[in-house]
C-alpha cells in the first residue's frame, strides 16, 4: 500500500502542473489587475507608479515566464506578490485554511454519520412510512440552494436568540473577538456556537446527497447472494448488516463523498460570505474582487491539494473495506 501511496503521489505531480497552468491561463486572461489599479485610485496614479505595480505582480512578462516564477516560488514557500500592500498570501492561505478546515472537516463527518445511518435504515425498512420520510427530507434538502438555506439558517439563529435572550447560536463571524482573552471553557463554547449554523447548511445538503447512494449501495447487497447465504446459515440479522453487508455497501459512499469535497469547497464559500467567516471563501471573493492573480491561483491550488488527498484517502480506504482489493 505504501508503494501504491507513493506511485499515486508521483502521478499527480505532473497532473497538477498541467492543471495550474491551465488554471493560471484563465485566471491571468480573467481580469487586469493593472487597469483596475489604475482606475481604483484616488487620485489616479502616475504612469510610473502603473509601470511599478505592473512589474511588482510580474504583469509586464510574457505569461509563460510569470507561470514559472510563480510554480518555482510556489515550491520555495513564495506564493507571489498580492495586489495588496504588505500581504503576505502563504501565510493568510494557511491562517484561512485552518478556520475553514474545522467546517469542513464538521460538516462531512456529521454528514457521513447521517448518511450511513438514515441510509442504512431506510434500505432495511425499505417502502415503510419512514422510509418515504427520509426519501421525502433528502429531495427536500437536495432542491434547497446553498445560499437560501444559509440566510434561513441564519436568519432563524437571530430570531432564537432573541426569544431565549441568549447569543450561543453565532451568525457573524467563526468567533466572538472579545473573547480572545476569556477562559478556554468559554472560548470553547464560542466556538462551537458560531460552528453550529454553518455546519448544519454544509452537512444537510450533503447528506441529502449521500443517504441516496447508501440506501441504494444497501439495497443491493442485502440482496446480494453472500448475504443471503450469511442469513441462511443463522447468523444474526444484526451481525450479518454491520460485518457482511454495511462494509461493501460504503464502497460507493466513499468514492461520492471523496468526489463531492469539490462541491463542499464551493459551498463553504457561499456559507462563509453569509456567516462572514474570515476563512478561505471569504479570501477567494476578496481576491476575485481586487483581480489578485497570485492570491486566487493559492486558492485554487490549495483546493486541488485537498481534493487529490481525499480521493488518494478514498483509494486507501477501498481496502480496508473490501478485503479482496489489494495494491501490490
Amino acid at each position: 500500500m505504501f508503494a501504491y501511496t507513493v506511485r499515486r503521489i508521483l502521478v499527480s505531480i505532473p497532473v497538477m502542473i498541467a492543471s495550474t497552468f491551465i488554471v493560471f491561463l484563465v485566471v491571468v486572461n480573467a481580469g487586469d489587475p493593472v487597469a483596475n489599479f489604475a482606475t481604483s485610485r484616488q487620485p489616479a496614479p502616475s504612469k510610473a507608479a502603473v509601470a511599478s505595480f505592473a512589474h511588482h505582480i510580474h504583469a509586464d512578462q510574457p505569461v509563460v515566464e510569470r507561470y514559472w516564477h510563480w510554480i518555482t516560488g510556489v515550491l520555495g514557500g513564495d506564493f507571489g506578490p498580492s495586489v495588496q500592500p504588505n500581504l503576505d498570501i502563504g501565510h493568510d492561505l494557511f491562517s484561512r485554511f485552518r478556520v475553514t478546515l474545522v467546517l469542513v472537516v464538521a460538516a462531512m463527518v456529521i454528514a457521513l454519520i447521517l448518511a450511513v445511518a438514515c441510509g442504512v435504515y431506510s434500505a432495511v425498512r425499505q417502502y415503510s412510512v419512514s422510509d418515504y420520510l427520509i426519501t421525502f427530507v433528502g429531495f427536500l434538502f437536495l432542491a434547497m440552494p446553498v445560499f437560501w438555506f444559509a440566510v434561513l439558517l441564519k436568519q432563524g439563529g437571530v430570531q432564537l436568540n432573541d426569544a431565549t435572550g441568549s447569543s450561543f447560536l453565532g451568525t457573524i463571524g467563526e468567533k466572538s473577538p472579545y473573547l480572545d482573552v476569556d477562559t478556554f471553557g468559554n472560548r470553547l463554547s464560542d466556538r462551537i456556537g458560531h460552528l453550529v449554523l454553518p455546519v448544519i447548511t454544509l452537512a444537510l445538503v450533503s447528506f441529502a446527497s449521500w443517504t441516496r447512494y447508501t440506501r441504494a449501495s444497501m439495497l443491493e447487497v442485502l440482496g446480494s447472494d453472500y448475504v443471503r447465504l450469511a442469513r441462511a446459515k443463522g447468523i444474526r440479522r444484526r451481525k450479518v448488516l454491520t460485518h457482511h453487508a454495511l462494509r461493501t455497501a460504503l464502497i460507493p459512499l466513499t468514492t461520492v463523498a471523496a468526489l463531492d469535497v469539490a462541491q463542499l469547497i464551493g459551498g463553504v464559500v457561499i456559507t462563509e460570505t453569509i456567516f462572514q467567516w474570515h476563512g478561505m471563501g471569504e479570501m477567494l471573493v476578496q481576491a476575485a474582487t481586487t483581480v489578485d492573480v497570485y492570491r486566487t491561483m493559492a486558492w485554487l491550488l490549495l483546493s486541488a491539494v485537498v481534493v487529490i488527498a481525499f480521493n488518494l484517502v478514498a483509494d486507501l480506504l477501498y481496502a480496508v473495506l473490501d478485503p479482496r482489493i489489494r495494491y501490490d
